[in-house]
């Protein structure tokens, strides 16, 4: 005899309501968190900005249907589109993410944190617009730094003790879950409207890590974000219009979450939501590289004045390196794309190796043609170091660490060349950050003149004038 599933509506999964409150009620008070938030905001921006200069990228960009203005819309930094706020968020997520050089996670997931800034500011700046446009108060700034942090948390606290990629899926699930949060909060739904959103992102179909893999690896991955971050301000808009959640969409027997996609396991936390991830991100500042492979390419960079008119003498390369970098970015064979060249540790200390640099540019037709890099790669062997894959995961040290050892055929080596913390790492923070700025005043040269690009950089330095300034009032600086 059967027995019948019961069709009493449970309670909200924990998960849910714990993301729900902490969107919309938490109040952060870390001086250190809004800092880093700041710097956050100018060198994701900057990235953005950089992208531009790729076609492959804004073609991507725009209105759905060409020409389309919406009046009060949001701005697309760098651009002159004014879109809705849900094709807004596509295209600056798109931008922001297109060259791989902006913020890192590492964890059991890795990710992208600042992917969520795509949503969050396409929706500030989009309700800003409309509370000008009817005589009320536009946001401020603050309240897009405040929703960088809780995208940050929210998506890093769940990286921390879950990995998404053992199942397959793709760590964009979190820029969806921790943007629609985040955007229903601005959009000022209730606690029970912001569950039904985030329900929304969960029961969504999640996108498959192959395009970032052998052999498909492709330029999805470059808008998979944008595509995340725009879904999760499209399910908040739904959320707000009234339209209903799932409230046990991780945990339902046989149809859940957990059931369906995670082989039956529930959620892990290290610890509760905070200001906690944002302190602790990783700037991409040196090199626009797969973060696991960002001290590797450091190690190169110091070999290559002892190696640079040695490289036909090269008999073997050894790089000692922790188990996430194997997993992901330990690649041989053809790399068919910039996509697949970029998460090719091989080919992203080949460069540094040859040429003494790493660029965005590196990764394209023309450089990957010369026929050193592919023979260098061919010379390299990936070694895990234990302790190296012990300290990635230790939440007081949380290194990536890489060491090169090159050895030529007369029999001679170089001495071994250890980075266990990139410049972007908190440990380095203070020797980051002017490079960070430096950064920041590159990519705003690449789209602005000097008076423009002077204006933003002086107002994104004073941390108090920026937190105050209106979020219209800041965006219409970025327009061309």
């Amino acid at each position: 005899m059967s027995s019948h599933i019961s069709n009493v509506r449970p309670k909200p999964d924990q998960v849910l309501a714990d993301i729900a409150d902490y969107a919309s009620k938490y109040k952060i008070k870390s001086a250190e968190a809004y800092d880093t938030a700041r710097l956050c905001l100018m060198d994701t921006l900057g990235c953005g900005l950089e992208a531009l200069e790729y076609p492959a990228c804004t073609k991507l960009m725009g209105p759905i249907v060409p020409g389309t203005v919406v009046p009060n819309g949001a701005k697309v930094p760098g651009t002159q589109f004014q879109l809705d706020p849900v094709q807004a968020a596509f295209n600056i997520g798109a931008m922001i993410r297109w060259l791989d050089f902006n913020d890192t996670w590492l964890a059991a997931e890795w990710g992208h944190p600042s992917d969520n800034l795509g949503g969050i500011l396409a929706c500030a700046d989009w309700l800003s617009r409309q509370a000008v446009a009817a005589g009320k108060a536009p946001l401020a700034m603050r309240d897009v730094l405040t929703g960088m942090i809780k995208a940050h948390e929210i998506q890093g606290c769940i990286a921390l003790e879950n990995s998404f990629n053992k199942v397959g899926l793709d760590h964009v699930v979190l820029v969806k879950v921790a943007t629609t949060a985040v955007a229903a909060n601005m959009l000022g739904l209730t606690r029970e409207e912001i569950i039904n959103a985030l329900s929304l992102a969960w029961v969504d179909g999640q996108s498959l890590r192959t395009y970032r893999h052998a052999p498909n690896t492709g330029s999805r991955k470059s808008w998979a974000a944008g595509d995340a971050t725009s879904r999760g301000v499209r399910l908040a808009l739904m959320a707000a219009k009234g339209e209903m959640g799932y409230p046990s969409v991780l945990t339902a027997p046989t149809w859940g979450f957990y059931d369906v996609l995670f082989k039956g396991k529930e959620f892990k936390f290290q610890r509760p939501y905070g200001s906690y991830v944002m302190e602790q991100v990783l700037f991409k500042i040196s090199f626009p590289a797969e973060f696991h492979a960002q001290t590797a390419a450091e190690c190169a960079m110091v070999l290559h004045p002892q190696v640079k008119d040695r490289i036909a003498d090269i008999k073997k390369i050894t790089i000692r390196t922790h188990q996430s970098a194997i997993r992901i970015i330990d690649k041989k064979g053809p790399l068919s794309n910039p996509a697949d060249r970029d998460h090719c540790i091989q080919y992203m200390v080949a460069v540094p190796l040859i040429f003494g640099r790493l660029t965005a540019g590196d990764y394209e037709d023309a450089i990957a043609a010369d026929p050193r890099i592919d023979a260098l790669r061919e010379k390299m062997v990936c070694v895990e170091d234990k302790g190296f894959s012990r300290d990635y995961h230790d939440p007081d040290k949380r290194s990536i660490a890489n060491a090169i050892t090159v050895e030529f055929k007369d029999g001679k080596r170089t001495g071994e060349v250890v980075v266990e913390y990139p410049i972007g790492h908190r440990r380095r923070r203070k020797e980051g950050i002017p490079l960070l700025v430096e950064k920041f005043k590159t990519n705003l040269a690449r789209r602005f003149p000097e008076k423009q690009r002077s204006a933003i950089l002086t107002l994104c330095q004073d941390a108090k004038r920026l937190e105050a300034t209106p979020v219209n009032e800041f965006v219409d600086m970025f327009v061309i």
